[in-house]
């Protein structure tokens, strides 16, 4: 499987994020716009309508839409488990953050991408409702069968969820999992994870999380980046 992409294409720099965020690796074939590669015979003989990117697969197929690419790269990487980092939850009912990831991991389920959901974190002020219990209750109105929920209750943070998410999975003969969050956030989750002996680790970022001004990026970050220093040293 390899991918003809274009640097200066948009739509070849969305597939490109797509594989980076999920941790796939594949043969990039550049195609130089600019010279008009693209019009070619050799490359016409790959996209009739010479246009990038195109996926093309092991037995020659190829794939030229960006949404079938994404939706093709997707189910052809299921997983053992989907887990669910968790946010705010109130009295009992997830916070329109958490709601939205919750949202997203009943979307991946459906796809079929794995079998069971994993929703995470600990109580808050109120010791009734853990953020995980909340997300667990959420997705079982909500059509997933109880016996495909497990619900992480004890995490403080995310490092320690990411650390029972590990013991449960090992528990449960679980080796792979999709991280859902948002999209600033599944660098230090897909970390945290793999050194918890979870492999591999695909991330499934929410959708529109990802933050919009150039503050906010530069944000989420420089809190990001210092949440995972601090981890790796030790000192959370």
């Amino acid at each position: 499987m390899k991918l003809y992409q274009a640097n200066s294409s948009p739509n070849s720099r969305r597939v490109r994020i797509y594989l980076a965020e999920k941790g796939i690796s594949m043969p990039i074939v550049p195609v130089d716009l600019a010279a008009k590669e693209q019009c070619s015979s050799a490359y016409a003989e790959i996209n009739p309508r010479r246009v990038v990117p195109t996926l093309v697969l092991d037995d020659g197929t190829a794939i030229g839409e960006v949404p079938a690419i994404l939706r093709y790269l997707e189910e052809i990487h299921p997983a053992d488990a989907i887990v669910v980092f968790g946010a705010a939850e109130y009295s009992g009912h997830p916070s329109p953050v958490l709601r939205a990831r919750l949202d997203h991991a009943l979307e991946v389920f459906h796809r079929g991408m794995a079998p069971v959901v994993i929703t995470t974190g600990g109580a808050a002020a109120d010791p009734t409702f853990s953020e995980g219990g909340v997300g667990r209750d959420y997705l079982m109105h909500r059509g997933i069968p109880e016996r495909s929920l497990i619900a992480e209750t004890q995490g403080r943070d995310t490092s320690e969820s990411a650390v029972r998410v590990g013991v449960i999975m090992r528990a449960n003969g679980l080796h792979s999992c999709v991280a859902v969050s948002d999209a600033y956030h599944v660098f230090r989750i897909r970390k945290l994870l793999e050194h918890e002996g979870i492999a591999p680790v695909y991330v499934a970022p929410r959708p529109d999380s990802r933050p919009h001004s150039t503050w906010q990026r530069e944000v989420a970050v420089l809190r990001e980046a210092t949440s995972y220093l601090l981890w790796r040293v030790g000192i959370t």
